[in-house]
């Protein structure tokens, strides 16, 4: 009787079995066998090997000029963003928190102002030269500028200028703004230098993007009629706390005073049509296409510290000064608060 064989046994393979994870099977890499889409890795826009669809005309097919298909996002609408491009959020439009804690500094340096705490400190019958009093008029000015920029900038935004959208200037942050010098730098020195408000060119506007002339006249009067609005508030201020038949020499009262001054000499001011000044932008809106319009624009800064220059002489600053102090006297019912904002000038100017 033959002797049977024994059985053969089973080749293996290297597919694994229900019981076998892919990570256990030799010679295959897991990576390989990972599903699509489970890496989550972000979408670079940039890989050659991945087309973006598998048919013509799909979401991301080139269009007519070989580009891919416009997409809504920050810079043309509002849908999903552009690759690289931030995320729009609520937040785009809310103050910063470095505004937030400028406006705490402001307040706080104005209640020590306002108790006049640099007296306490110092000796009896010891000469004091306040520095709160123009700390509190500097941080005052700067809130005045982000808001006059803030005002450009949601008038562009609102007109169609999509790039500003997160921005420092939609979300009041000076101390971020990409033209700092024009911005934040210059109407500090201005006031400073003058003791009265000048603000920088609006450059960051993109004003290829606002379509019409009267779209692009209002964002150009935005920030002055921001400016006037905020003279006006202070203002009343000064006037509801120094009612007529009374004077006074709180410091606090009087930085609010030079800063109403301010706001409006700043609102006044950039109603004239030069390169670098917001009423140029006006006269600009009607001739958007005219060659010397960029030309100007790239030289704004310059026009900007021109003007400063012409109203810092002697005789041109005094008819300045004559003319906003007449505007107060027009409008307010104590005629003392040009004295005020005077006493304001000597507190912010202590050097001189």
């Amino acid at each position: 009787m033959p002797t049977p064989e024994p059985p053969q046994k089973a080749e293996t393979t290297d597919v694994p079995g229900p019981d076998r994870g892919a990570d256990e099977a030799p010679g295959v890499d897991p990576w390989d066998r990972m599903p699509e889409g489970a890496l989550n890795r972000p979408d670079l826009g940039g890989d050659d090997d991945e087309p973006a669809s598998s048919g013509e005309g799909g979401p991301g097919a080139p269009g007519p000029g070989g580009d891919s298909a416009d997409v809504e996002g920050p810079s043309g609408g509002d849908g999903a963003p552009a690759d690289g491009a931030p995320v729009p959020s609520r937040v785009d439009f809310l103050p910063s928190p470095v505004f937030v804690l400028l406006l705490g500094l402001t307040g706080f340096a104005g209640w020590l102002s306002w108790r006049a705490v640099e007296l306490d400190w110092a000796a009896e019958g010891a000469s004091v030269t306040p520095l709160i009093p123009p700390l509190l008029i500097l941080l005052g000015w700067i809130v005045s500028s982000a808001v006059h920029e803030f005002a450009h900038a949601l008038a562009a935004y609102l007109a169609g200028d999509r790039s500003l959208r997160g921005s420092a200037y939609l979300r009041l942050n000076p101390f971020a703004y990409p033209q700092a010098f024009a911005g934040l730098v210059l109407p500090s020195l201005y006031l400073g230098l003058g003791a009265f408000g000048m603000t920088g060119p609006p450059s960051y506007v993109d004003w290829d993007r606002i379509p019409s002339r009267g779209r692009r006249a209002a964002v150009a009067l935005a920030g002055p009629l921001a400016s006037l609005l905020l003279s006006a508030v202070l203002a009343a201020v000064v006037t509801v706390l120094v009612p007529p038949g009374n004077d006074t020499t709180n410091w606090a009262i009087a930085a609010m005073a030079l800063l109403s001054f301010a706001n409006l000499t700043a609102a006044l001011v950039n109603l004239l049509p030069v390169p670098g000044l917001d009423g140029f932008e006006v006269l600009a809106a009607a001739a958007h296409r005219a060659p010397w319009v960029p030309a100007a624009r790239r030289n704004a800064l310059f026009g900007s510290v021109a003007v400063f220059a012409v109203l810092w002489f002697p005789g041109v600053r005094e008819a300045l000064v004559n003319l906003v102090y007449g505007l107060f006297d027009l409008v307010l019912p104590n005629p003392v608060f040009p004295g005020i904002a005077f006493y304001g000038e000597l507190l912010l100017q202590f050097w001189a």
